[in-house]
């Protein structure tokens, strides 16, 4: 286990996934990449709501940071009295489920703010939230310095290091470096060579920003589908996986996008490390194991419907859907699945690496 401060990633976010417009947010809307880049403003909290109920923010950590401004926005326009502190809360709170970032956030925005009058919330509501914003791109880069060493070990061994991740946990996700990629990005700085096996992560398709990502920062990746992992861990062509978090529990087990299990189940039999990348707002000790985790269930069209580009011939770049399950169909779609602590080699944190089990002693003030 390490700890104590390290940030040494001097990371800029190519466009801000979230910064503050007046009384209003303009974020990312990342339901349009990797196609098309487009800002959104969002004015109320029902807009906040919506776009993290939609996607349009993503990823754990950028979740806990809109909703934080969410806060803000209600303040800002509905008043400052404690009936509608109380209504975006809740209204926030309800979002999504599983990534405990956000209630992490309104719990932190909530004893900020309720102690104080009316008249003095709205200039701390802003405050907060933008420290919020603040620590995790600083938390991104002292995640991106403590996993550094695991891949530049490898590539001193074997002349690079395949990095192998599932869904996005890259700047996209967070507001700064990312989670899972802040090492990727660390390592490719350094003129480690690295690439990164990306996988696409159905039904949201998330691997698709990670890729879009990879090439704007000129990284070298190659995009794998989902089912092509446990192959290519069994051929040897992967030296370490890393993935981010939405929740990890008091004993290391750890939820993410669904799919990671299963990475995690072909790692160990390859005997591949796995590492989980997630800041100390991802970790929740009141959740004793991964059972206590609750899991989302998401819409049948994510899953019969596709979207993407025409290729018609056209050439005017029109996004398209295409529905490939006809309606009716009965459909499961869970959003998450959990990765039991045996099966992880270490967590990475802002504070250093840690076993699972180490996690208490690595944040005693909030094991307690």
């Amino acid at each position: 286990m390490s700890s104590g401060p390290r940030n040494t990633l001097n990371f800029l976010q190519p466009i801000p996934t979230l910064r503050r417009d007046g009384d209003a947010i303009a974020i990312l809307d990342q339901t349009l990449l990797p196609f098309r880049s487009e800002i959104r403003r969002l004015a109320s909290t029902p807009e906040v709501a919506e776009a993290i109920v939609s996607m349009r923010v993503r990823g754990a950590p950028l979740i806990g940071a809109t909703a934080a401004f969410g806060v803000a926005i209600a303040l800002a326009t509905e008043g400052s009295d404690d009936t509608t502190l109380e209504r975006a809360l809740a209204l926030l709170g309800a979002t999504r489920p599983t990534a405990v970032n956000l209630h992490w956030a309104l719990a932190r925005m909530d004893a900020v703010l309720r102690p104080l009058a009316p008249a003095q919330r709205l200039a701390a509501a802003w405050r907060e939230a933008e420290a919020i914003t603040a620590d995790d791109a600083a938390t991104c880069a002292a995640i991106g310095s403590h996993g550094l060493p695991l891949l530049a070990d490898v590539a001193a061994q074997r002349g690079r290091v395949r990095v192998m991740t599932h869904c996005n946990a890259g700047w996209l996700a967070t507001c700064g470096a990312g989670t899972a990629l802040a090492p990727v990005y660390a390592a490719h700085a350094h003129g480690i060579a690295v690439e990164v096996l990306v996988s696409e992560t159905r039904p949201r398709n998330q691997g698709l920003l990670t890729a879009w990502e990879l090439r704007e920062a000129g990284v070298p990746h190659t995009l794998i589908a989902d089912n092509a992992a446990g192959l290519l861990l069994a051929r040897g062509e992967v030296d370490i996986v890393i993935t981010g978090a939405d929740r990890i529990a008091a004993n290391g087990d750890t939820a993410n996008k669904v799919g990671t299990l299963l990475k995690a189940l072909a790692a160990r039999e390859a005997g591949v490390p796995l590492y989980i990348a997630a800041p100390h707002s991802t970790l929740d000790f009141a959740c004793a194991d991964g059972t206590c985790i609750p899991i989302e269930d998401r819409g049948a069209d994510e899953l019969c419907v596709v979207r993407g580009i025409c290729c018609d011939g056209e050439g005017d770049g029109r996004i398209a859907e295409l529905r490939q399950a006809p309606a009716g169909t009965a459909v499961a779609n869970p959003a998450f699945d959990v990765t039991p602590a045996r099966l992880i080699g270490g967590i990475i944190t802002e504070r250093g690496i840690a076993t699972p089990g180490e996690l208490r002693g690595l944040y005693p003030e909030q094991a307690r």
